[in-house]
């Protein structure tokens, strides 16, 4: 059953995770990387998160910073934005049936005033290692973030206007405010 019409209401769904996140946080030490509780969260999540963002369990799960879409549903697997091949009606180059997931990232970001900010910050790679291991499992022990060996970390990203991005900031919270209002 598919519940992608939930995908229209991004703070609905930025409230079921903030909710989720906290409901999770005191089981910590139960929720373990090869637990007997993994494999049954990890089948929770596979079918939730299909169902609603036809999750491809990525095990760094990021819907929180892309306006609770999907990044991995993106045909190029794409972290980071557009690929510059947005057609001009927002279709995707690669399948232009489908609307680019990150024209509809943005746009739902833009109704979230929590995480909707978190659409400007830049993503590491997929750590391929992770896939379809649990992603709340991962986040609860900071695997998500680890980077594998041979990785290197990138602290000052300095492509990246500080100026423009306080500009955002202030949008995404005049918005947040209408939003909230």
């Amino acid at each position: 059953m598919s519940l992608r019409f939930l995908q229209k209401y991004p703070h609905f769904l930025e409230v079921v995770y903030d909710g989720f996140e906290r409901l999770l946080k005191p089981f910590r030490r139960w929720l373990k990387p090869d637990s007997r509780l993994e494999g049954i969260v990890t089948w929770s999540e596979e079918v939730g998160k299909r169902a609603v963002f036809d999750c491809k369990m990525c095990g760094q799960c990021i819907l929180h910073s892309t306006g609770m879409t999907c990044s991995m549903t993106c045909p190029k697997n794409l972290r980071n934005g557009p690929c510059g091949g947005v057609r001009l009606n927002g279709h995707c180059e690669v399948k232009p049936e489908m609307r680019c997931v990150w024209v509809e990232a943005y746009e739902r970001s833009r109704h979230m005033p929590t995480y909707g900010h978190e659409m400007l910050t830049i993503q590491p790679p997929v750590n391929r290692q992770l896939e379809g291991s649990s992603s709340w499992i991962n986040m609860l022990h900071g695997i998500d973030t680890e980077l594998p060996k041979g990785w290197v970390q990138i602290t000052d990203i300095s492509i990246v206007n500080p100026e423009r991005v306080e500009q955002e900031k202030a949008s995404w919270t005049q918005i947040s405010n209408q939003v909230a209002a």
